[in-house]
């Protein structure tokens, strides 16, 4: 498997976790406030959760303008735009599409957990080139350790 389909794998399985910190956070609040006020208590725990599995695990090789806080900025900003995709998309289903359908079953939980897998293309689009994008470029090989050969060197003789 190449580097990209793997890359893209272990960001849906962080985003997996990530999305599971926000249900369970939002299903914790919602215990003592309104659906959508929980919603919004929720992102900030998948937040800080999804930018340290991300940087750690799926975006590794990045030397990123700005360094930890230059990546961690540009990643709230692109989960700020996800947030209101997650909030609209969850809304209407909750709302609008369920109560249409007669969907009661839980209906505020499947529908905040449909919206926060609504985003994941752009997402991974967004984080690959912005968030964690490095001075090299997304696509340049990972730094190799000093004094390590990477193969051998063309020209040498």
């Amino acid at each position: 498997m190449t580097r990209q389909p793997r890359q893209f794998l272990r960001f849906l399985a962080v985003g997996v976790v990530a999305a599971c910190v926000n249900i369970g956070a939002r299903a914790i609040f919602n215990l003592a406030m309104p659906y959508e006020a929980a919603v919004i208590l929720a992102f900030p725990c998948a937040l800080a959760t999804g930018f340290l599995l991300n940087r750690h695990l799926v975006f590794t090789a990045s030397q990123a303008v700005g360094g930890g806080s230059g990546q961690a900025l540009r990643f709230t900003l692109v989960n700020l735009v996800a947030l209101v995709q997650v909030f609209a998309v969850g809304e209407v289903l909750a709302r609008v599409v369920f109560p249409r359908i007669g969907w009661t079953w839980h209906a505020f939980t499947l529908a905040h957990a449909i919206a926060v897998g609504s985003p994941v293309f752009t997402s991974y689009f967004a984080h690959k080139h912005f968030s964690f994008a490095s001075v090299s470029g997304p696509d340049a090989d990972p730094p190799v350790a000093a004094g390590v050969q990477q193969g051998p060197v063309v020209g040498s003789g």
